[in-house]
């Protein structure tokens, strides 16, 4: 951890103590403004870290962003190499929602090569281009039968953790392509999740904080625009629920203090997620471009500054689990 996180700490968990849960903490006791305050539904944010189990600094950056930070709720890769340290910490925290990351692209499945062939080589790697393994996926039958049975496998592997099962993503949004989609929708009616994340982006919003490149995110924002808005009408279909926006796709790489801030300055919907990738590196570590980014989306949700404004917002962070429960 930094000198600059550690500074964060005392800090954040002064104002984090109030803000986790409920914003009612921060209203006046003698009731002044409560009647402006009622007029309107307080927006409700999920604020989520994935790859839960890729690695000991990711699991260890996610328990410090949910112990001293604003993190409420992480997503497991169950095939990940820190798998058993991650669902040790979970139990170890038990107000840590837990959802399941759904993993088909850059990274290791549960089944063997031997029952799903065409999925990985021979180490149980996926493919590490997702547009090409979404087209396979998408027109070969023999990749949607195995597809399915992996996908059926990483749900069984989650429920033999014993953690409550708080909601479904996946690993680069890859939950978003129909065949993993409609497999998700089963398979979490069936182990209890009908919690998911629907990736619904506003482009303006993203560009407004940051102009560069306009041609990718407006790409992109279209591409999961569509597909979000199908999923949602399946989701509402089967009694799914799911946070109205979801915010770090058109950030990705690039999350921040600066943009978490922007992000709550402009949330809009009743329900919203914004999810990082944290992770904590021992001081002498030299880190990567990559690892540093990890490190400053982690010191993001350390940080006091953005606990603070989420009091001054009057924000109610929330987990998957409180989407279910009424305004």
């Amino acid at each position: 951890m930094t000198e600059e996180a550690r500074a964060h700490q005392t800090q954040t968990s002064a104002a984090f103590s109030a803000v986790r849960g409920s914003a009612s903490a921060f209203k006046s006791p003698s009731g002044i403004g409560e009647a402006a305050s009622s007029a309107r539904k307080t927006r409700r944010l999920v604020v989520n870290a994935d790859d839960f189990g890729m690695s000991e600094e990711v699991n260890q950056g996610i328990i410090a962003a949910f112990r001293r930070g604003v993190l409420t709720s992480c997503s497991l890769m169950v095939t990940g190499r820190a798998f058993e340290q991650a669902v040790a910490l979970a139990k170890e925290n038990p107000k840590l929602a837990v959802g399941i990351h759904l993993v088909a692209v850059m990274g290791r499945s549960v089944l063997p090569k031997s029952a799903i062939p065409t999925l990985v080589d021979k180490a149980g790697n996926f493919p590490n281009n997702p547009t090409a393994a979404g087209l396979k996926y998408y027109f070969s039958p023999r990749a949607r039968r195995e597809l399915r049975s992996e996908i059926a496998a990483q749900f069984e592997r989650f429920a033999g953790t014993g953690l409550p099962l708080s909601h479904i993503d996946g690993h680069l949004h890859l939950h978003i392509h129909p065949v993993i989609f409609k497999a998700a929708l089963e398979l979490g009616s069936q182990y209890g999740a009908r919690r998911m994340r629907s990736p619904d982006e506003e482009r303006a919003l993203a560009l407004r904080f940051d102009s560069s490149r306009p041609l990718l995110k407006t790409g992109h924002a279209a591409l999961f625009g569509a597909l979000a808005a199908y999923m949602k009408k399946r989701l509402t279909a089967r009694g799914f629920k799911f946070p109205q926006r979801v915010y770090g796709n058109l950030q990705s790489g690039a999350m921040s203090e600066d943009y978490f801030l922007y992000a709550l300055d402009n949330l809009r919907a009743e329900t919203n997620e914004i999810y990082f990738h944290p992770a904590l590196y021992r001081q002498e570590r030299t880190l990567s471009k990559a690892e540093r980014q990890c490190l400053t989306e982690c010191e993001a949700l350390l940080s006091g500054r953005v606990a603070a404004r989420i009091a001054e917002l009057d924000i109610e962070l929330i987990n998957y689990f409180d989407l279910e429960r009424s305004e």
